[in-house]
C-alpha cells in the first residue's frame, strides 16, 4: 500500500490522501481518495471496473465533499475503486480482500456504486465494521433496492420543470444507461407521465418515439441483462442515441459521456445529472450557452448519499425520502436561482454554494 498525502490534484479542499493498494497474489490494484473529513468521516460509493484511473477517483471523491456539504450532512468526501471486472467470479473474494485494506481506514466509509451493490456492501461491514447502503436484513437502507438516487432526480425535475415552465407530462427523456440509477429515475419520472423515449447499457441502446414500457423493461432485463432484443423499441447504437433528441436528459453512466468535443450533439432542454461527472464542466459551459438548463450531479443524484447518511443516523425509510425531497427540491430552486442572478453555469453555482457551507462551518480556507 502507497499513501500520497498531496498530489497535483491538491487545492483548499483537498485531497488528504490518495492510496493505492496492490494484492499480487490476487492480482488486485484499488485506489481511495478521501478528499475532505472536515464536516465529518466521509462517504464515497466504491465502484468496480477494469479502466478506473486516480484521477477519475480524486474527481469522485471531490463531487462527494461538495455533495455532502450541498447537502447540510455531517460527512466529507471520499471514493474508492476496485480495478477489476464487477462479473468476475471471484468478486466476493475482491471485494472482502480490499475490505481488508482499508480497514484502518476509519474517516471512510464505504457505500455501493458502479459495479458494486447492497451485497458487497455487506461484505465489507463484515470485514471492517463501517459500510453504507446495507441489506435491510443488517439494518440498512438499501439505496438501490429503494431507488433513492433515482427519486432524488425525479424530485428536481419537478422542481426545475416548475421553473422553467416545462410540463413532466408527456416530456420526452432520455435515460443515458439503464442500471440501478436509471431503471428507478424511469421508474418515478414515468410516475408523472413522462415518456422514456431511448435508453442503453453497454451493448446497445433502444429507441421509441411514443415511449418505452419502463416497467416492462425493468422485467425484461433481469433475464436478457440488456435493453437491447426487448422489442420495447428500435435497437440503435449508443454512438447515435447521443444524438437523440428529448425535453429531459438523464445521464446515468459513465464519466465524460459529452465533452468539449461532442456537446454539440445534445439536443434537449434540461440535463438532470444522475451519473458524477458524466459531463465535463467546459462541455456544461458551452450546453449552458446553448440555452441548455443542467442541474448539476452533486444536486441533482445526491438522493443516494443522503439515504446512506440516514442510515448511519438509524432514520426510517419514510424519514429518508422525506430527507431527499426536502433536500433536492431545495438545492434545484437554489442553484437555478443563482444561474439566472449571477449570470453564471449551473456547475460554478454549485461550487460557489457548497463553498460557501464550508465556510459557514469555518473548515475551509478563507483565502
Amino acid at each position: 500500500m502507497s499513501v500520497h498525502y498531496m498530489d497535483s490534484f491538491a487545492d483548499d479542499f483537498g485531497p488528504i490522501k490518495i492510496i493505492h493498494m496492490n494484492e499480487p497474489v490476487l492480482k488486485l490494484q484499488s485506489i481511495v481518495v478521501i478528499d475532505n473529513v472536515a464536516l465529518g468521516p466521509a462517504i464515497g460509493g466504491c465502484r468496480m471496473a477494469v479502466d478506473v484511473t486516480t484521477r477519475e477517483v480524486f474527481r469522485l471523491a471531490r463531487a462527494m465533499t461538495l455533495k455532502n456539504a450541498l447537502s447540510d450532512l455531517p460527512h466529507g468526501g471520499a471514493k474508492s475503486a476496485i480495478l477489476a471486472d464487477p462479473t468476475t467470479w471471484n468478486k466476493e473474494i475482491l471485494i472482502r480482500q480490499f475490505a481488508k485494506s482499508i480497514k484502518q481506514l476509519t474517516d471512510y466509509i464505504p457505500g455501493p456504486d458502479m459495479g458494486t451493490d447492497e451485497a458487497c456492501m455487506a461484505y465489507i461491514h463484515d470485514e471492517t465494521g463501517r459500510a453504507v447502503g446495507l441489506p435491510k436484513s443488517l439494518g440498512g437502507l438499501p439505496l438501490d433496492e429503494l431507488g433513492m438516487t433515482g427519486y432524488g432526480i425525479a424530485i428536481s425535475a419537478d422542481t426545475a420543470s416548475k421553473f422553467l415552465g416545462l410540463h413532466l407530462e408527456n416530456a420526452r427523456v432520455f435515460i443515458q444507461g439503464f442500471g440501478n440509477v436509471g431503471k428507478a429515475a424511469g421508474r418515478f419520472l414515468v410516475e408523472r407521465g413522462v415518456k422514456v423515449i431511448a435508453t442503453c447499457d453497454s451493448k446497445g441502446a433502444i429507441y421509441n418515439p411514443i415511449g418505452i414500457d419502463i416497467p416492462a423493461l425493468i422485467e425484461f432485463v433481469k433475464v436478457s441483462h440488456s435493453v437491447q432484443g426487448s422489442r420495447l423499441g428500435e435497437n440503435i447504437s449508443n454512438a447515435k442515441m447521443l444524438e437523440v433528441e428529448s425535453d429531459i436528459f438523464i445521464p446515468a453512466a459513465r464519466p465524460d459521456i459529452y465533452t468539449e468535443l461532442n456537446q454539440h450533439l445534445l439536443k434537449t432542454r434540461l440535463v438532470l445529472e444522475g451519473a458524477n461527472i458524466p459531463i465535463t464542466h467546459g462541455a456544461a459551459k458551452q450546453m449552458y450557452q446553448r440555452g441548455i438548463v443542467i442541474i448539476p450531479d452533486v444536486i441533482a443524484n445526491a438522493g443516494g448519499v443522503i439515504c446512506a447518511a440516514s442510515e448511519l443516523a438509524k432514520m426510517s425509510e419514510s424519514q429518508a425520502f422525506e430527507r431527499v425531497k426536502k433536500t433536492v427540491s431545495a438545492n434545484t430552486e437554489a442553484v437555478l436561482l443563482r444561474t439566472r442572478e449571477e449570470n453564471i453555469a449551473p456547475h460554478e453555482a454549485a461550487l460557489k454554494m457548497a463553498k460557501d457551507k464550508l465556510l459557514k462551518s469555518n473548515t475551509l480556507p478563507t483565502q
